[in-house]
């Protein structure tokens, strides 16, 4: 992450650049988003004048910068952070914790679970906690780590059927991320995880019928059997604080018939 000591030598101005560049909007473009003018973006670009503090969050918010980076943007202008980073423990999320295990229980046989912005898992349902049964014990200990989890020859990555195509998805997930936030301890873990050595070739697992799969399914071997999985991450919409920002709901749903007649048979 950037430190605050170097976001505030860089200034705003440069920080607003990289971002508008990044989601390649034009000055003009952003001015007209942000009912500014092309003049007014360029001397706050070259340093020329001081943006008020609305105008600083309400460029961000144009820019669709994320909660985290807008604090830094704030602090490049000499402004104090806006959004608070409240531990997840905090009783002051009580109420949220509450909330994601009712959700993530409830989901139940199917499995569910909660992650922050380094893939570390928060929260995990019975159905999580069954596959990941049998992994290398170090994977196991806290926090544990959904890429890792996934991709560790001493993980799930044996079990995956479809593994280079998964591991393409994950890193692809992975890369979209780490462009959104410039994370560089999300970095760390996406080169760890991409030198996770590969098989040449996955095993030749076809289903026993033909299904139509509508999105690339995780198939992975579990108790003898097949599984097939289609995931779905959910954020939460309009965060005022960094951790809640940050955490992803990820749900697994039976991608065919026979995947969801074991999990309701079984209660994974």
């Amino acid at each position: 992450m950037t430190t605050h000591a170097s976001t505030a030598e860089k200034g705003v101005g440069p920080l607003l650049r990289a971002w508008r560049e990044q989601r390649r909007v034009s000055q003009l473009e952003l001015a007209l988003r942000a009912d500014s003018s092309a003049r007014h973006i360029s001397f706050v670009e070259t340093g020329r004048s001081r943006p008020s503090e609305e105008m600083v969050l309400r460029l961000a918010e144009h820019l669709e910068v994320p909660v985290r980076e807008r604090n830094a943007l704030l602090l490049a202008a000499g402004y104090a952070p806006r959004y608070p980073e409240t531990p997840l423990d905090d009783p002051a999320l009580g109420a949220l914790r509450e909330g994601i295990e009712r959700l993530i229980g409830g989901y139940e046989p199917y499995p569910a679970l909660v992650v922050d912005a380094l893939y570390d898992v928060v929260a995990a349902n019975r159905g999580v906690m069954a596959l990941v049964d049998g992994v290398g014990e170090a994977l196991l200990e806290p926090p544990l780590n959904a890429m890792r989890l996934a991709l560790h020859p001493e993980g799930l990555a044996p079990r995956i059927r479809n593994l280079r195509a998964w591991r393409g998805h994950l890193l692809e997930q992975m890369e979209r991320q780490i462009a959104l936030h410039r994370s560089e301890p999300l970095r760390a873990l996406y080169e760890e995880v991409a030198a996770y050595p590969v098989p040449e070739a996955d095993p030749v697992d076809e289903p026993s019928e033909p299904v139509p799969y509508f999105a690339l399914p995780l198939r992975i071997e579990h108790e003898g059997r097949t599984l097939s999985f289609i995931s779905s991450i959910a954020t939460f919409n309009t965060p005022m604080d960094v951790t809640v920002a940050e955490l992803a709901i990820e749900t697994l749903l039976p991608a065919d018939p026979a995947t969801a007649k074991y999990l309701q048979s079984s209660a994974l």
